[in-house]
């Protein structure tokens, strides 16, 4: 394995020089690298190859095995473009080696005409299949084109980096550029990690790692490059999540330890006691209010664990100990659905409760702005307007934040700033996988309600086509006359000419007229005034609706012991953590329940396997796991959006035992160091700095 020089200050400031000034790079290709995020030598040695191929051994075409990807090279004896005015035909081209012909396959990609040609040698890489007993074919592969008297050194004979690409921009040109870019600079990348770490994780150096990374020997010296960057991602993200923490800790707060008589009072009226879980959660809240730091703290639970009564228990105590709550939620339907959970509860007790969100306006808005300067209104529910301008409590003592993903970092941290360092408990209904918890959450303490209350039972879950939609209504028939209620979810309120969806307005008017004449169906969408919800879920809770046709607006908070059966329509299109929120709203009293997810038409592969999944599975935590793996991180939980660094090469689905390793690290060397101040911690310090970009302060809102 190749050694590196140490770097000098010169080297490191020499990294930030612009690619546009490198000799044959120039302003017009500067532009197209700069779509990739390549601006500067820095970015382009950390521009990690997203695979390799290995190209040390060429497969002849007559070697080539069926139903494996495979590397191979050939000259183009023959083009075939899709005739005219068939645009589905395939564009073909024809190889030929020392050993045989292959056929090249690619469809809708007219722009290949204009780049392939008669005579071109080409190095391509994909999989190899026979149709209909013809000749082999490789489908749609990645290919080179291998310019004349080029050096093939780099190209061809070893593990080659592959790179996303841009228009315009092509493999070999970028692969020479990054080369250049390794064999001049990748020794001046400055070490960051101190020896002691670097020895206990048994890691090679950075500027090692950054050439394998692009150009290794071997598979070996790959992986343990990978295996640094890796490393580096996880510990400047934890470095960034325990520099906050430790903060945080030093930070007083509010004591919030009330007698508690509120929280009695609401006990004893509840018709439930609660279950061990919640009891464990709520003591540990309970604790965090009553101390003298400010309380930030995950309450993460499956669908129907009952997180929310928890959470009325922790305003209460805030209210009990003369201090305001917030709670923010990220749509308006969200935040009009705990307001009417709240109502039943808090009310009663004498604790006003109100809500505000972009919908209130006026004069009765302005009324409830006083309430809540003056201290009348002790607990305000509401979307993002909670955090605008003019919202001004007089003693907020705690704030709750559901659904908390949907939220920016910025969003949670204005809303701390309303009061003077508040508690801050953080919500989610949505199992979020170990590996993702400890990135979003790394500086929160984590409470669990890993358990159902009693009398929950596992629902039957199916999936359905179009052509079985009477057998179903016939089911529906049968729970209805046991004196069960079902619920029929619909993707959009109205009709759109754009699309076939069931709108939840046809859909309701065609059931109550054709198929249940003889029953009352309810109608529910987010379109609907907060009195209008309110009345329909007052009749559908009263048995008065048998069928329930809704929006995903029952998505989150309702809870109707008799509804025992929910038809999903057109469950291709919703996500994955969707359909398991509104499976949650069945099988919460004693009777047998049942998940009907109608499919309609051809579904795409992801669909089919997020519809496989509900089948299979009812685990929210493994439910979680194979949404992660089919959206990615970024889009799981909107951490493009969440105010955390991106990583580099780390993946969070493969790489949780790298994360962890990385932690302990980072909170080891913060508790010896706080500030990252000691001489050989300066190169973190550095990087830190670099990577999270001022977002420090808001690494402990979640």
């Amino acid at each position: 394995m190749a050694t590196s020089r140490p770097a000098s200050r010169e080297s490191a400031r020499g990294l930030q020089s612009p690619l546009q000034y490198l000799k044959g790079v120039g302003p017009q290709r500067a532009k197209l690298l700069s779509r990739l995020g390549l601006e500067t030598i820095e970015d382009g040695l950390f521009f990690v190859p997203s695979r390799h191929e290995d190209r040390s051994r060429l497969t002849p075409f007559g070697a080539l095995g069926e139903g494996k990807a495979q590397s191979c090279s050939g000259t183009i004896v023959g083009i075939s473009p899709p005739p005219r005015g068939n645009p589905r035909a395939p564009f073909a081209v024809t190889l030929r080696d020392g050993t045989g012909y292959l056929t090249a396959v690619w469809f809708n990609q007219p722009y290949l005409e204009k780049v392939l040609k008669r005579g071109q040698t080409l190095v391509l890489h994909g999989r190899v299949a026979r149709f209909r007993n013809g000749p082999l074919q490789m489908q749609h592969p990645d290919f080179e084109i291998v310019e004349e008297g080029e050096d093939e050194a780099l190209h061809t004979g070893r593990l080659v980096p592959i790179y996303g690409l841009t228009e315009g921009l092509t493999q070999r040109p970028l692969r020479r550029l990054i080369w250049r870019l390794v064999e001049e600079h990748a020794a001046g990348v400055p070490e960051i990690l101190p020896d002691a770490v670097r020895r206990r994780r048994a890691l090679i150096s950075l500027p090692v790692a950054v050439r394998a990374i692009h150009f290794p020997g071997s598979e070996a010296e790959l992986s343990a490059a990978r295996r640094r960057l890796v490393f580096d991602d996880f510990l400047l993200l934890q470095l960034g999540l325990a520099i906050r923490r430790q903060r945080e800790g030093r930070a007083r707060g509010l004591s919030l330890d009330p007698a508690g008589v509120l929280v009695g009072r609401l006990r004893r009226s509840l018709p439930f006691a609660l279950t061990d879980a919640q009891e464990r959660v709520w003591e540990e809240i309970r604790r965090d209010l009553a101390g003298p730091y400010a309380m930030n703290r995950l309450l993460q639970g499956d669908v129907g664990s009952g997180k929310t009564i928890v959470a009325a228990m922790a305003i209460l105590t805030a209210v009990d100990a003369g201090y305001q709550a917030a709670l923010m939620a990220p749509t308006e339907i969200l935040a009009e659905q705990h307001l009417m959970t709240l109502e039943q509860w808090l009310p009663p007790l004498g604790v006003p409760v109100a809500l505000l969100t972009s919908a209130i306006k006026g004069r009765e808005r302005d009324a409830r702005l006083a309430g809540v300067a003056s201290g009348a209104i002790s607990c305000l529910v509401g979307t993002h307007a909670l955090v605008q301008e003019g919202v001004e409590f007089r003693r907020l003592g705690l704030a709750v934040v559901d659904e908390q993903h949907r939220f920016g970092v910025v969003q949670r941290a204005v809303l701390r700033r309303k009061g003077d360092n508040p508690h801050v408990l953080v919500m989610t209904a949505t199992p979020i996988p170990r590996t993702l918890a400890l990135t979003l959450y790394g500086d929160l303490d984590v409470s669990v309600i890993d358990e159902l209350p009693p009398g929950r039972q596992p629902i039957v879950t199916a999936a359905r086509t179009e052509a079985k939609r009477a057998q179903i209504y016939a089911f529906l028939r049968r729970q209805i006359a046991e004196g069960r209620q079902a619920y029929v979810v619909c993707p959009l309120v109205e009709e759109s000419e754009a699309t076939d969806l069931k709108a939840a307005t046809e859909m309701a008017e065609r059931l109550q007229r054709e198929v249940f004449a003889d029953l009352r169906v309810g109608l529910l969408h987010g379109r609907m005034p907060l009195g209008g919800k309110e009345a329909v879920m007052e009749a559908f809770k009263a048995g008065e609706i048998h069928v329930l046709v809704s929006t995903t607006v029952i998505e989150v908070g309702i809870d109707v012991a008799n509804a025992s059966v929910m038809l999903v329509e057109h469950a291709e299109r919703f996500g994955l953590s969707q359909l398991h929120q509104l499976r949650g709203r069945v099988g919460r009293g004693p009777w047998k329940s049942y998940c009907i997810l109608l499919r309609s038409g051809t579904s795409s592969a992801e669909a089919r396997r997020r519809i496989d999944a509900m089948t299979h599975t009812q685990d929210g935590f493994r439910i979680a796991e194979v949404d992660l793996e089919l959206r990615g991180p970024g889009d799981f939980f909107g951490t493009r959006q969440s105010g955390l660094p991106q990583f580099r090469v780390a993946d969070l689905l493969r790489d949780g035992r790298a994360l962890e390793e990385a932690r302990q690290e980072a909170f080891d060397l913060v508790a010896a160091d706080p500030d990252l101040a000691l001489p050989e911690h300066r190169g973190l310090r550095a990087a830190l700095l670099a990577r999270w970009r001022g977002k420090l302060e808001l690494a402990s809102v979640g």
